[in-house]
């Protein structure tokens, strides 16, 4: 069974959590004592519980070798139904995977296309939702490419492109440029009435946005958890409904996909009834530790305060930065409808270039990314307001200094 360090909620902690989750999470964060962390859509800060539980794992195996390999091998496990719990999805639905670009390449190189076929994306999705897509071409595969407007999508005229050759419709649920949050019940909904399937790469939403996929009927999705899920690099989840195992051809193989996976005298490539079989091999013990002790900081807040707690908390921030850039001469391109916003609020300062503003900021210990022609700030729950005065003030030193 997992030790208690996989699990960063004490009886200690229930007042606070109750009372004041952020501030409580905020302790939970090792970077918010030096910086005003706002590149969660970059590459998210480790919370301190996931460095507790990849400490613990490098500790034993140094002094131990393998004999908590049972123990760490559990906690894939725990991890796998902590993700199907959190999606509403069936755990035989979850495969753990090193990161978004191979849960990608999971559907794309294993779909039977023929040659005719289409699949459909959004302008300006993140290079890794279109270039395994774009890679099909060499099978007789078109890739429609919808422009956007500002970063925002329209899905009427995304349905345009669509016709009886569409076998699939890959999209950010948001995009990590724009923060612009696609409709995806009505996207699923309207796919689904034409008989195309739908991919959703979550990397800019999975913890933050509530997703139940007992509702909105997703086919396919896949997110690392090393931005918004405060986990390590190189470890995510995909999801593959159930009805389409058989659908995708399970083109990387090994000891693990195997239904029998420990009978190494009698290997016999019976594949497994569920997602694992896309699994082959050893699994990230470290990385999947790291994770789940991440993600149960984001289960306690939803356990005590609902499955929208976190998002809008999320939104509020946004709108604040977002206020208080415009009041500082700043242009920002947050969406209009808070049901399209996230947390990434981009935004340009006339006559300073993005870079400027970044470094600028990085001398007064926050930290932004430059992305879309401007610059990109993506606010967590447990930032707060007085992380956003830095920024500000960067922006005051890079004019001073243009």
């Amino acid at each position: 069974m997992p030790s208690d360090r996989s699990r960063p909620i004490s009886p200690g902690d229930a007042p606070r959590l109750q009372s004041d989750p952020w501030s409580w999470w905020r302790q939970q964060m090792p970077v918010a004592k030096r910086w005003s962390y706002l590149d969660h859509a970059a590459v998210g800060p480790l919370s301190a519980p996931a460095v507790e539980s990849m400490a613990e794992y490098a500790n034993q195996c140094s002094s131990d070798g393998d004999i908590h390999w049972p123990k760490w091998n559990a906690r894939l496990g725990e991890l796998r139904h902590l993700a199907a719990d959190w999606l509403g999805a069936d755990r035989d639905e979850i495969c753990l995977i090193p990161n978004t670009s191979t849960g990608i390449n999971l559907v794309a190189e294993g779909f039977p296309w023929k040659p005719g076929d289409n699949i459909v994306i959004p302008d300006g999705e993140f290079p890794s939702n279109r270039y395994p897509w774009e890679n099909q071409r060499s099978r007789g595969v078109e890739l429609r490419i919808v422009p956007h407007n500002n970063g925002a999508i329209d899905l009427d005229d995304l349905f345009e492109h669509v016709d009886q050759s569409t076998r699939i419709i890959a999209t950010s649920w948001v995009g990590y440029a724009s923060g612009f949050r696609i409709d995806l019940a009505e996207l699923v909904q309207r796919a689904h009435q034409r008989g195309v399937l739908v991919f959703l790469d979550a990397i800019q939403g999975l913890g933050i946005f509530d997703l139940d996929l007992r509702t909105i009927d997703v086919d396919f999705l896949a997110a690392d958890g090393h931005k918004w899920l405060l986990g390590p690099e190189g470890f995510g989840v995909a999801m593959i409904r159930k009805r389409h195992l058989d659908l995708l051809r399970c083109g990387n193989v090994g000891w693990n996909s195997a239904q029998q996976a420990f009978s190494y005298d009698t290997p016999n490539l019976v594949l497994r009834d569920s997602a694992v079989r896309f699994e082959p091999g050893s699994g990230n013990m470290v990385g999947a530790a790291a994770l789940l002790a991440s993600w149960k900081i984001f289960q306690a807040v939803r356990e005590a305060h609902g499955s929208r707690a976190i998002g809008d908390r999320v939104i509020e921030l946004a709108t604040e930065l977002d206020r208080r850039l415009q009041t500082a001469g700043a242009i920002t391109r947050v969406p209009t409808s808070p049901n399209h916003q996230s947390g990434i609020v981009t935004f340009e300062v006339p006559g300073i270039e993005p870079a400027a503003i970044r470094s600028a900021a990085a001398e007064r210990n926050c930290v932004v990314s430059c992305r879309g022609g401007g610059v990109r700030a993506s606010i967590h729950a447990y930032n707060n307001v007085a992380d956003f005065q830095p920024l500000l003030d960067a922006i005051d030193d890079a004019r001073q200094a243009s």
